[in-house]
């Protein structure tokens, strides 16, 4: 443990110290992770539908702040709808100014979960993300949640009906019928509300569980959003016929729980054995606090170590010439054996 503390507190120092240049390297990651999905899951555009423009949109986004990865993404997503069909496109655009309108609105600050969500469905790993969100960040943190879980869906929608889309023909009207398609398996999407509905009920109660005034607050907290993730999608995926879902359910929440347990290490690492309770006052109020330190290793300090008489250190050592320096006279002022020098 001792280990891990040391390796925690070199990376925090490590991070601190390179800040300016780490974090346009993690923004450039989950840019290109979030690009290369988009590319490998609709792609209708060819265009823009490789690695080399995923890669230049990447490093654009290091310079950038980093909402404008949203940005980037969603003309990306646009393109590709319009490159299926033109009543697509125009659904995903209305799709995504009221998405866009409640994040900005509410929590503008969380664009990595916004980008994050989506990549994580694709992943199989989406309960990562409401343990994540709810043990460092606020419970309007669920809306960015909400607004990837949407358009994931909403995207896997379309991936799954492509051929339907690009093929409808009706004699009266064939956008009309291909706008109702496209609204019908976004609005008629049971197993996308029974995520969503369980996903902000998980985040808000990691959120409210690891605010408690208790010991092990993140313990319990990230043990009880993943029992009830698995325990309420268990419950929708068999009663929705998804059995093969619940391998990759039981898989993912291992993960959330490893990852969980990993930011509990980094952010919220406490001593419990040496919780101390304070009382003191001053002229309007009587105060009591609970202090709990953090479990911290001490950095280790580089000892140097003196032989024979410190007091001479920094003396000049008189010579008997420029060329020699007397033995009789080294001995005599470090206080030294005569035979030393013979050894």
């Amino acid at each position: 443990m001792n280990k891990l503390l040391e390796i925690k507190n070199r990376a925090v120092k490590f991070y601190g110290e390179h800040q300016s240049y780490l974090f346009p390297i993690v923004k450039f990651v989950i840019a290109f992770a979030a690009f290369v999905t988009i590319d490998l899951n609709i792609g209708y555009m060819t265009q823009i539908s490789s690695i080399l423009i995923a890669l230049l949109l990447a490093l654009i986004c290091t310079i950038i702040p980093i909402n404008g990865i949203i940005w980037i993404g969603s003309v990306m997503i646009l393109m590709d709808m319009y490159a299926l069909s033109i009543e697509v496109a125009a659904t995903t655009l209305v799709l995504f100014l009221v998405i866009y309108f409640i994040y900005f609105r509410f929590a503008p600050k969380d664009a990595i979960a916004v980008v994050l969500t989506p990549v994580c469905f694709c992943l199989n790993i989406p309960y990562v993300m409401p343990i994540g969100t709810g043990l460092v960040r606020k419970k309007c943190s669920v809306i960015p949640l909400a607004c990837g879980t949407v358009i994931y869906y909403y995207i896997d929608g379309i991936k799954q009906n492509a051929s339907a889309l690009a093929e409808v023909v009706d004699k009266n009207g064939g956008a009309t019928t291909k706008f109702n398609v496209t609204t019908g398996q976004l609005l008629g999407n049971q197993e996308m509300f029974a995520v969503l509905v369980t996903i902000v009920l998980a985040a808000l109660v990691v959120n409210f569980v690891r605010c408690l005034k208790i010991n092990n607050a993140w313990t319990l907290a990230i043990i009880s959003g993943a029992v009830i993730q698995f325990v309420a999608l268990l419950v929708v995926y068999l009663m929705m016929g998804l059995t093969t879902k619940i391998i990759w359910l039981a898989v993912g929440t291992v993960i959330a729980v490893i990852v969980g347990f990993i930011m509990r290490f980094i952010f919220m690492n406490l001593d419990y054995a040496r919780t101390e309770n304070v009382q003191f006052e001053d002229d309007e109020y009587y105060y009591y606090v609970k202090a709990v330190p953090k479990k911290m290793i001490a950095s280790t300090e580089k000892v140097v170590k003196h032989f024979g008489n410190t007091a001479s250190l920094g003396k000049r050592i008189p010579r008997q010439n420029k060329d020699e320096v007397s033995r009789n006279d080294i001995v005599q002022e470090l206080n030294i054996d005569d035979n030393f020098f013979d050894r």
